[in-house]
This record gives structure tokens, C-alpha cells and sequence, in this order.
């Protein structure tokens, strides 16, 4: 058996061993992140998106009023040409 192996092995596998750290905690570091313009950006749009109603409850009670009393009209042609754009804006 070749010791002088096994003990080259052994020196291979320690130089690769983490090294503890300083211990003394003399050397501290900190760590620090800024967040970019566009990031913050971001997030003031989100915010402002959150506190948004979902349901505009004034457009909602003009069309429930328009239906109720029969004034309520919608062109089936501007339907149409709604649906046609939206298809070919679809598949372009």
C-alpha cells in the first residue's frame, strides 16, 4: 500500500476545504442594494394600480340608467367592426 498516495490525496481534498471565516467579527461587511429609477417607477404604477377601484361604478349606473329606460343603443355595425379589428389584430 503507498501511504505517500493516500497522503497527496489527502492534501488534495483539504486545499479545496472552505476556510473559516474571521471570527472576530472585526471585519464586517455590509451589504447594500439600490433599487433602479425604472424599478421604482414600477413599483409607484403598481401602487397606484392597487388603489384603483376594479368597477368604474359611474360608467356602470349611466349604462344601467340608459337600459332602464330604453335609450341604451348600440350600432350593430360598430359591433362588427369592432369584432373584425380585434380578429385581424389577433392573427397579425
Amino acid at each position: 500500500m503507498r501511504i505517500d498516495a493516500i497522503n497527496k490525496m489527502n492534501q488534495l481534498y483539504q486545499a479545496t476545504k472552505p476556510k473559516k471565516a474571521n471570527e472576530t467579527g472585526s471585519a464586517k461587511t455590509s451589504e447594500r442594494y439600490e433599487v433602479s429609477r425604472s424599478g421604482k417607477d414600477y413599483q409607484i404604477a403598481k401602487e397606484a394600480i392597487k388603489a384603483a377601484p376594479d368597477i368604474r361604478e359611474d360608467k356602470v349606473a349611466g349604462i344601467k340608467d340608459a337600459l332602464t329606460t330604453g335609450t341604451y343603443n348600440v350600432s350593430a355595425q360598430e359591433i362588427a367592426d369592432k369584432m373584425v379589428s380585434k380578429y385581424l389584430d389577433s392573427i397579425l
